[in-house]
């Protein structure tokens, strides 16, 4: 299997304050625990480009992009709310996330790789269509979906979200499109505390609660996820990848361990192989204790690359 590994040093300059969980080091610790272990050698490593503003106006009203540079502080640091911190670098940071999940749709549409997995920062599963929140300026991953929809004329992908926090901005920008299907687990209720909709052919929800361990969440990808895709047949699947559900993280109080990371991607990989052809592009979303974080990730590209 040909994994592209696709990230930008912009990402590392997103400067969200000090003592902020989303911080330039999770991506060192990942990037150490790859070298460290091999792996960053099996990969193809590739710089993420900047996203294109007819790519972000897919899935962003144009006053969301406009009202996000707008808040970019000259120094030091502004805040779109509680949560979301920016710095100078901040829109050159989520331009290169952003574009990084464009590219891996290009690679990987084409057959250049077989999957692609974005360590990029800011994250992106809460942006709404016209709203940064939890973290999250852009949406990464709906900018991918769409771009796959769009530029490479697919007819049908999928979005599996397995973050602990519900991936709200993802399911509000995509809730009218039959050509997204939609699959996540989370703890709830939890962050973002938006209504769970009713599952239909386009969306398969199962909230944990916060007693969950393996059991509950392997329980819920191969009881719902597996069968909604295998009727939807994706043509391309996204992951969602966040590992803030690990129960070293206290982020969350589900309890999930380095094992299940790895289960759940290889249950995608397998259920990629029909009408995806083993196409998939994952994208990092949470995930905020370093240890865990890059051991889990590291689980989730072995899985990914077949090693």
């Amino acid at each position: 299997m040909r994994t592209a590994y696709i990230t930008h040093p912009a990402c590392q300059l997103h400067d969200t304050g000090p003592a902020h969980p989303e911080c330039a080091s999770r991506l060192y610790a990942i990037d150490d625990r790859l070298i460290s272990t091999g792996l960053r050698d099996a990969l193809t490593c590739m710089d993420a480009p900047e996203v294109a503003e007819e790519q972000l106006l897919r899935v962003h009203t144009r006053s969301h992009v406009d009202a996000v540079a707008a808040a970019i502080p000259e120094s030091g640091h502004a805040r779109l709310d509680p949560d979301t911190v920016v710095c100078p670098q901040s829109l050159h940071a989520a331009r290169r996330a952003a574009g990084a999940a464009v590219h891996a749709v290009d690679l990987v549409a084409t057959g250049e790789m077989d999957s692609a997995f974005c360590a990029v920062r800011p994250p992106g599963h809460h942006a709404e269509r016209d709203r940064a929140m939890g973290f999250c300026l852009f949406n990464n991953v709906a900018v991918g979906a769409a771009h796959a929809l769009e530029a490479h004329g697919l007819d049908r992908v999928a979005i599996l979200d397995f973050d602990v926090h519900q991936g709200n901005g993802t399911e509000e920008i995509f809730t009218d499109d039959d050509r997204v299907l939609f699959c996540s687990t989370f703890q709830h209720p939890f962050y973002p505390f938006t209504p769970v909709p009713p599952n239909n052919a386009n969306r398969t929800n199962v909230p944990l609660e916060a007693t969950a361990k393996s059991d509950e969440f392997r329980a819920a990808v191969t009881e719902h996820w597996l069968p909604a895709i295998e009727q939807f047949r994706p043509e391309m699947i996204f992951i969602s990848a966040g590992f803030d559900a690990h129960v070293d993280d206290d982020m969350s109080q589900v309890s999930l361990t380095d094992a299940d990371y790895a289960w759940v991607t290889r249950q995608i990989v397998a259920a990629s192989t029909d009408a995806a052809s083993g196409r998939i592009v994952s994208t990092l979303e949470g995930g905020y204790e370093l240890k865990s974080l890059a051991r889990s990730v590291e689980l989730h590209l072995r899985a990914l690359a077949g090693y």
